[in-house]
């Protein structure tokens, strides 16, 4: 069985699992990920296991000499390359398992700086070979093949999935359990009604779309959608009984805030794992896929203005309707500058601290004292940072609720609670994206005409599409195609920042939205739809804002592809 089986026989495993079969998402892909690893041969995942080390390593052939007896390399300036050292050359053809050492190289002198401040150049003698290098060939140490041939040969299926899980989970775990403990205090202290409130104060009655949209897009950052959705969702009631109109338009646009933020903007689960799966630095992934996200929600705000002028929801459901959040006084909400706190923390001091990172990195940049870099690396560290936004939104709680310890001890643990379901997920996917692989589904990939920055943005955008509307999860779904296309960000060979990949995974994760997704009930359910209004309405809306996400997408990795 060739690598591509292998990989339609894990997909298959995930949906048919999620489906079919009902099983909880975090057994579907576990089961899958053993059933990959157990299917890839020692030799595929030796192979992956060297790809990852030239990929980290980065020793990159500048040059060969003519009478092929040395060979230049460019190596990063923090690499330990002594004289001495025993390096081989890799050469990885079209088969996804296999792999050629063609030549081994004695480093002969030490490094000297190479034109860039970043890198250094170093010569090496040629030995053993019986071709000429190329400069697309790899390098890596030769120690290190002997150690990844004996793990390769002893490792196991299950230890194979235990170490994707443990590295998903140490990556992202802290993060989910900080934010959902954000999300949790914001809505029992009134933070997040605040927001909303403000919002609508802000932009008035006829202006109350834009509010919704607003609003659910910046609450859903931290929050999950369904609770944005239930945090708004009576407020859209309640307009609808004083205006009498535009229902349908402000369950839409609520939904397409709150939507689009869930896809494309750290620390909810999706993003915050195809982030770190691409090596796309968290504030970074907030900047961009916030962009694209707020340039797809105004697309769905027009849809949603358009099928309001033609169509009409009735409310029906009005004994129903909550009344609790709109009675609450104004007196007994937070202030909005601490209420948005929470939110925004987060977004400053990661994006700061890289910003500043950055230029004080740079040729033309500014020096900071060591002490105050070092201070910038721990506050803008991302489990940090959210930290300080949990203890915010927690203090927030406790200053305006009067929460005794005990009361404020149950709500975390709640949110903690519901925090591990979706660490628990999220870890399954990563070691299921790991064995996936590790099958050398990247050589695949890669065989693909779609070298072109639209043909593999496009790619993204319909694997993760094609997961989503098999099996519902846009998390699974975006869970599932980082895994697929992961290791094609990793070889080097994109035309633009992994960012955009990212975003272009996160807008295939919109369409389609029906009966087998959840939040499609949850929406259809709450706000009194029926299954055929929530497929001509809401289903239609997610295709044109992903579609419009995706085109957003490819013309930012066109005009700014950040290599």
């Amino acid at each position: 069985m060739g690598a591509l089986g292998v990989l339609l026989i894990g997909v298959a495993i995930v949906i048919g699992g999620v489906l079919a079969l009902r099983l909880h998402a975090f057994v579907a892909l576990i089961l899958a990920a053993l059933v990959v690893a157990v299917l890839t041969p020692s030799g595929a995942y030796l192979r992956q296991s060297l790809v990852d080390l030239a990929q980290a390593h980065d020793f990159q052939i500048t040059e060969v000499t003519a009478d092929s007896h040395s060979v230049q390399l460019s190596v990063p300036r923090e690499a330990v390359v002594e004289a001495g050292s025993q390096l081989s050359v890799l050469r990885f053809g079209n088969d996804p398992w296999t792999y050629e050492v063609v030549g081994q190289l004695d480093i002969t002198g030490e490094p000297q700086l190479a034109t860039s401040d970043e890198r250094r150049s170093v010569v090496a003698r040629l030995v053993d070979s019986q071709v000429t290098p190329q400069l697309t060939d790899r390098v890596v140490f030769a120690s290190e093949i002997r150690a990844a041939t004996k793990a390769a040969h002893t490792i196991s299926a299950p230890e194979q999935v235990a170490v994707g899980f443990g590295n998903t989970a140490k990556g992202i775990g802290i993060l989910i359990a900080f934010a959902s403990i954000v999300g949790k205090c914001l809505l029992e202290s009134g933070a997040a009604d605040r927001v909303v409130r403000s919002a609508l104060k802000l932009t008035g009655e006829r202006g109350a779309p834009a509010a919704f949209v607003g609003s659910g897009f910046l609450l859903g950052i931290p929050v999950f959608f369904d609770t944005v959705f239930y945090l708004l969702l009576p407020l859209g009631k309640a307009l609808r009984l004083r205006t009498g109109k535009n229902y349908l338009l402000y369950i839409l646009t609520i939904v397409a805030g709150a939507t689009m933020a869930h896809s494309l903007v750290p620390p909810t689960p999706g993003p915050l794992l195809v982030a770190g799966e691409l090596h796309v630095g968290i504030g970074l992934m907030m900047f961009v896929g916030g962009i694209v996200g707020l340039g797809a929600v105004v697309a769905g705000y027009f849809y949603a203005l358009v099928l309001n002028r033609r169509f009409e929801l009735p409310l029906r459901d009005v004994v129903a309707l909550p009344r609790a959040t709109i009675e609450t006084p104004e007196r007994e909400l937070p202030p909005l500058w601490l209420a948005l706190a929470p939110i925004l923390l987060p977004l400053i001091l990661i994006g700061g601290a890289e910003i500043l990172s950055a230029l004080s990195k740079s040729a033309n940049g500014f020096t900071l004292p060591p002490v105050i870099i070092s201070g910038l690396d721990f506050i803008g560290d991302k489990n940090v940072a959210l930290l300080i936004a949990a203890v915010v939104a927690a203090g927030t709680l406790v200053w305006k609720r009067r929460t005794t310890r005990r009361e404020l001890a149950k709500s975390i643990q709640e949110a903690l609670m519901s925090a591990g379901i979706i660490i628990l997920i999220t870890s399954a996917g990563g070691a299921f994206g790991k064995t996936m692989q590790q099958t050398g589904v990247a050589t695949l990939i890669g065989q693909l005409p779609v070298h072109a920055t639209p043909a593999v943005l496009g790619l993204a955008f319909l694997i993760t599409a094609a997961v989503r509307t098999a099996q519902g999860s846009a998390t699974v779904a975006m869970i599932t195609a980082v895994g697929i296309l992961a290791p094609l960000a990793a070889s080097g060979e994109l035309a633009f920042h992994p960012v955009w990949l990212a975003v272009a995974i996160g807008c295939g994760s919109k369409p389609i939205s029906w009966m087998n997704d959840s939040g499609f009930w949850v929406i259809t359910q709450m706000s009194g739809m029926t299954e055929g209004e929530g497929l001509k309405y809401v289903s239609t809306m997610m295709i044109v804002m992903g579609l419009v996400g995706l085109a957003l997408t490819i013309a930012g990795a066109m005009l700014f592809p950040m290599q």
